[in-house]
């Protein structure tokens, strides 16, 4: 039988009994209905799985002995989705499955072709909305490591910050694009090893405008074709982080040709 999955943040889980409180609590007294003596798993997001028993229970909270901890290493490469923000609740799905497939961090892109304009306040407020979607996938898939999801930024904003990553790709539509394990290979050759950062760009709806396709190239991404067929957002997503995960964190990855 498969044991239920709680989160708690690493903070919280320091001493050999942990607690859950507010909605982790709830779902878990009023929705599961865990008693004295029933078998759960605490994942803190940074690697870390422990193996608990539920020793006591009250109307909004519950306490669980650790039985054993256990660490998972993090994938070889890290990787970061940088994704136009799609209409509707499509990012939500997106999120689901970036954490399904290994992402570390989800970077929602306000582009020109977005339609979501959002204050500080609000860009805040999804940002909470969003990491709580990361969570809820977390525990559903079973990883070890929570992705960070950020608030939503602009191209030259997110630019701006020089962040260290070791390869850059975007999903592209222009005539220039490549096979990304063409992209892979020339890295490894150059570099001797795999990257252990990677970024993808996807565009929203209607793509990158030219200017802003032009300023992700010149920030270091390299195009690379997604097939022959336009891709819906989520859809492109999906597949770059598969490539990704296949390429890069595989038991595969340095094994192929």
């Amino acid at each position: 039988m498969q044991l239920h999955r709680f989160y708690l943040p690493p903070e919280k889980c320091r001493e050999d009994i942990l607690w859950l409180d507010g909605q982790e609590a709830r779902h878990a007294l009023r929705v599961l209905r865990l008693q004295a003596g029933d078998d759960a798993i605490v994942l803190d997001g940074t690697g870390n799985e422990f193996s608990c028993k539920v020793e006591s229970t009250s109307r909004d909270a519950l306490s669980l002995r650790v039985k054993k901890k256990n660490f998972v290493p993090p994938p070889p490469c890290s990787f970061t989705l940088l994704v136009g923000i799609p209409k509707g609740k499509i990012i939500e799905s997106i999120i689901q499955k970036s954490v399904e497939l290994g992402a570390r961090k989800i970077v929602p892109l306000l582009t020109e072709r977005v339609i979501t304009r959002l204050d500080d306040e609000g860009a805040n407020l999804k940002r909470e909305q969003w990491q709580q979607t990361a969570i809820e996938a977390m525990k559903q898939c079973g990883t070890a490591w929570l992705p960070e999801v950020e608030a939503p930024v602009s191209i030259e904003d997110f630019l701006a910050r020089k962040e260290k990553l070791d390869l850059q790709l975007v999903g592209s539509l222009q005539k220039e694009r490549r096979h990304p394990r063409e992209v892979f290979r020339e890295y490894e050759k150059a570099n001797g090893r795999l990257p252990e950062s990677a970024a993808v760009w996807i565009g929203p709806e209607g793509d990158f405008t030219p200017n802003e396709l032009k300023a992700i190239l010149g920030g270091g991404a390299h195009p690379i074709s997604l097939g022959n067929l336009v891709l819906r957002v989520e859809t492109a997503a999906v597949y770059c982080l598969s490539i990704l995960n296949y390429e890069l964190n595989s038991s595969t990855a340095a094994k192929q040709p």
